[in-house]
């Protein structure tokens, strides 16, 4: 596969160089030059496979070119060894659980896909790297249950210090070894311009051989293509349409969504569902992207003033806003309104959705007032569970819901917290990185 800069297509690289340089030169973000189109009959027989089978078509689709099949396989079979269930609420309405990895969230996804994918790389080149990772939540522990004891990579893990909940602090903080935490006194934005200002460092990168693990990386794009393929298996002889609802901070979960619709998978329409962060439906509504600050919220992963990925979106449909309206909406709710939606579902259904997960069923309850033409009969909305409630204990104590904790969860408890503090100057971050 042949990658280009989305700030310039005359550049070219192949994946192996996308993964390990993360970021292009000039700024930009890595996208395929071409979408190579699955099989219709791959896709017509996937009703018959397993999450895995249809994941390896997806991969090999994508990759052929640049692992044999067999070993994408290995790498597919490590990776996804853990399953996204359906939960039907109602008539045309489901919750996608993407939290049953080891992290209870949906990154473990592209987390455990991309760290196997660079051992893969390597193994081949005999050299060791530098992950540079920011998080607003979920993601710092995803990569570090995901590369953890992972040969020839170190990872450093940067994360708004105050910001995170107490149990995603835990399962980024905890584990030693080949994964260091940094507590940084600032905003995500603070620490995902760390990062970036980083990998443009002449110095650092010659010393670190840096890489990212955010979803910046192309690597981490391409398994979070496969559950939206696995879903569409299990409900395309149900329904017409197939609408998901993807809760959204810095893009990328919806991003992968639509570069599988790219290849050729049947989906309808996306809508990005957000917090109070709204710079893309404002963006949809009005036409302006502004950045800014970001602001802190509920639902904390999300909290993101200026996504990175939704360049890639805009990218894939050549910037013509009109264009990307007939496939993306957006929608912004406020903490009170997660709250409230929080409570309504688990009275509804009883059913627990974390502030994330709260936020996509929200924005099909707003879809469907604007998109009254909807065949509802025809119609199933998905909206993608992307974190375990248990992660967000002090929203479920204010609203009097109990929450029964995984084992895993309880374990961390028992756990030395290793994480260091810093201030958000980058001079005093290189320096460190330096010594």
């Amino acid at each position: 596969m042949k990658l280009y800069s989305t700030n310039n297509k005359s550049l070219s690289v192949d994946f192996e160089t996308a993964v390990f340089n993360s970021l292009p030169a000039d700024k930009g973000l890595y996208m395929p030059s071409v979408f190579p189109q699955i099989d219709k009959d791959l896709i017509a027989n996937w009703d018959k496979k397993t999450f895995p089978e249809i994941a390896l078509d997806i991969a090999y689709t994508l990759l052929k070119d640049d692992i044999s099949k067999e070993a994408l396989k290995a790498i597919v079979d490590e990776a996804i060894d853990f399953d996204a269930p359906l939960n039907q609420l109602e008539r045309g309405l489901y919750i996608l659980e993407l939290f049953h990895g080891p992290s209870l969230a949906f990154k473990d996804f592209g987390a455990r896909f991309m760290s196997r994918i660079m051992a893969h790389f390597l193994k081949r080149q005999k050299r060791e790297i530098t992950i540079l990772v920011a998080t607003s939540g979920d993601t710092g522990g995803a990569v570090a249950l995901g590369f953890l004891n992972v040969e020839g990579i170190k990872v450093t893990i940067l994360y708004p210090k105050g910001k995170v909940s107490p149990i995603q602090e835990l399962q980024l903080t905890t584990n030693g070894n080949n994964i260091e935490a940094i507590a940084i006194d600032g905003t995500f934005d603070d620490c995902q311009a760390l990062v970036k200002k980083a990998f443009h460092d002449e110095d650092l990168n010659k010393k670190l051989n840096l890489t990212s693990a955010n979803s910046i990386n192309i690597s981490r794009l391409i398994p979070q293509m496969f559950y939206y393929a696995n879903t569409y298996s299990k409900l395309k002889n149900k329904y017409k349409n197939l609408i998901f609802a993807t809760p959204s901070g810095n893009f990328g979960n919806i991003a992968a969504g639509m570069m599988a619709h790219k290849m050729g998978l049947p989906i309808t329409r996306f809508i990005a569902a957000t917090n109070s962060n709204d710079i893309v439906p404002e963006y949809l509504e009005t036409g302006i992207y502004t950045a800014r600050p970001s602001v802190q919220t509920l639902a904390n992963a999300m909290d993101v003033g200026n996504p990175s990925n939704f360049v890639r979106i805009l990218d894939m449909f050549d910037h013509d806003l009109g264009k990307l309206k007939t496939k993306l909406s957006g929608y912004a709710y406020t903490d009170e309104e997660i709250r409230s939606a929080i409570n309504y579902v688990y009275k509804t259904n009883t059913y627990l959705v974390c502030p994330h997960t709260a936020t996509g069923c929200l924005a099909v309850a707003s879809d469907k007032l604007i998109h009254t033409d909807i065949e509802v009969d025809e119609t199933a909305y998905i909206v993608l569970a992307t974190a375990h409630p248990c992660k967000f204990p002090d929203v479920f104590d204010e609203l009097r819901i109990h929450i029964d904790e995984p084992e895993k969860v309880k374990e961390l408890y028992n756990k030395e917290n290793k994480s260091l503090d810093m201030n958000n100057s980058f001079n005093d971050f290189k320096a460190y990185l330096m010594k």
